[in-house]
């Protein structure tokens, strides 16, 4: 599976806010409401305050699911844990500029394992520090919370970054934003130019999952 091609705007669920013993059966409820891809939180304790999945667990969720898996490395040493990932069935990779070495080259490490790439910034950090390897990639993050924990308020200056992002790196690449996204947050980022909508509590955190994502994706008309 691939990352949609930029020009459309998807909605994509984030299982840091799915019951963790049902994983199988909350990515069930969501393809079911029509989305392409899912938001995997890859937490390490170290680069964030929180530990959450890892190969194993995205190996078992492969077996049950044909989403594009978009793997979002909140982790030290990308660089060391991005083939792992893929190997275990994720499509796509994001990793930190705050946390990667040389991102050029883990770009180009992804690309040549035939897989998409993505740069994070946090809402401390300046899209200035994004600006070598933006244009390298297929898709840019913006964390509108700090990353680690799901249920936060959503940081409106952080989003901000994303009217700028855009004009950085044009039409053919994608602009995720993650945090505190939800039906009156959604029009504000899509606004700014984003086109790829990381929502977690919005979702998971509603009964009906399948009128969630509708709710979202009306928001963005």
């Amino acid at each position: 599976m691939r990352l949609p091609r930029a020009g459309t705007t998807e909605v994509v669920p984030s299982v840091l806010s799915a019951d963790f013993a049902r994983l199988a059966d909350e990515i069930a409820q969501i393809t079911s409401a029509g989305v392409k891809m899912v938001h995997l939180d890859v937490m390490d304790g170290h680069f964030v305050p929180n530990i959450t999945i890892g190969p194993p667990v995205v190996a078992k969720l492969r077996k049950v699911s044909e989403l594009v898996f978009d793997a979002h490395l909140m982790i030290s040493e990308p660089e060391k844990y991005a083939e792992p990932f893929i190997e275990a069935g994720a499509d796509h990779i994001t990793f930190h500029i705050e946390a990667a070495g040389d991102p050029p080259a883990l770009i180009d490490k992804l690309h040549a394992l035939g897989r998409s790439a993505g740069i994070c910034l946090n809402p401390e950090t300046p899209v200035e520090a994004i600006a070598e390897a933006a244009p390298l990639c297929d898709m840019v993050l913006v964390m509108t919370v700090h990353p680690g924990f799901g249920g936060q308020e959503f940081m409106p200056e952080a989003a901000k970054k994303i009217a700028r992002i855009r004009e950085m790196v044009g039409p053919d690449i994608r602009i995720e934003v993650d945090g505190g996204i939800d039906p009156q947050t959604t029009p504000i980022v899509v606004s700014y130019g984003a086109d790829t909508l990381v929502a977690g509590n919005a979702i998971f955190g509603k009964s009906d999952r399948i009128a969630a994502v509708e709710a979202i994706r009306q928001a963005c008309l």
